[in-house]
């Protein structure tokens, strides 16, 4: 399966640690060749990066691990095709407008009927993977629900659970979700999260002999999330989802629960 990689911020953070050790998955580590995608959001604004090769391998991809990009949420995906063809529309993460905000997905796993089952209004997938047409089935079922929009996120997070809950009920369905404010995080099986914050130390990555001493790269006041399919690092104590759990971060903070089962 595909592998994910979000981070959400109370100051705009650069993610070069972390998606140097997320790419090393894309082919080198582990098997997850077939494209990569990564999402930055700078207030309600996006850059995008993606490519069809193997991120390990992909000068794009080792460009972006050099650049000190400052993003408040951010979201990343490395691929193993399992379901459509190997093309960019295909490749995570996906976009599309709701309510004037660029709202982000990028999902692990495999779900069964639902290109058959789930109705998407006025929302079209673009490319012909299961993953992008829960996105935009998902975006249908918060459009019809709150046709106006909302006054804060906090009112989708109910609904945005009791969706992915179904879509669990299908299958295995681990899903980062955003719009620039709030990170959503729900999981199947395999999701990991940490926070980082005063007194900082040392970190050494998992997949490759590089380590950053984010007490020189930070202030007192930083909070910062990091959530990741595996945990990327091996000298920090990472928290694992529960099956059927979902979780939201906002400026770095925890601010929803609910759900899961032991696994």
């Amino acid at each position: 399966m595909c592998q994910l990689m979000g981070m959400s911020a109370n100051v705009p953070t650069d993610a070069r640690f972390s998606f140097t050790g997320l790419v090393e998955r894309a082919g080198r580590t582990d098997i997850h060749r077939d494209g990569w995608g990564i999402t930055f959001y700078q207030g309600k604004g996006v850059q995008e990066f993606r490519g069809l090769s193997a991120g390990s391998d992909c000068d794009v991809a080792q460009f972006i691990k050099t650049q000190r990009i400052k993003s408040d949420i951010v979201v990343g995906h490395i691929r193993q095709a399992n379901v459509g063809a190997l093309t960019l529309e295909n490749t995570h993460p996906f976009r599309r407008e709701l309510w004037g905000r660029y709202f982000t997905f990028a999902h692990n796993g495999q779900l069964e009927g639902v290109f058959s089952d789930l109705p998407l209004g006025r929302y079209k997938p673009v490319g012909t993977t299961d993953s992008e047409h829960i996105f935009c089935w998902l975006l249908h079922q918060l459009e019809s629900a709150f046709p106006q929009g909302v006054s804060t996120m906090s009112e989708l997070y109910p609904l945005v659970y009791k969706c992915l809950s179904l879509l669990h009920d299908r299958g295995v369905c681990n899903v980062l979700f955003t719009e620039s404010s709030a990170l959503m995080a729900y999981c199947s099986n395999h999701l990991h999260w940490i926070t980082r914050r005063a007194p900082f130390g040392p970190a050494l990555l998992k997949d490759i002999e590089v380590s950053v001493n984010f007490a020189e790269e930070t202030t007192p006041n930083d909070v910062v999330t990091v959530i990741a399919t595996q945990p990327l690092t091996t000298n920090e104590e990472w928290t694992r989802l529960r099956a059927g759990e979902m979780v939201v971060f906002e400026k770095g903070e925890l601010t929803y629960q609910i759900g899961g089962e032991d696994v």
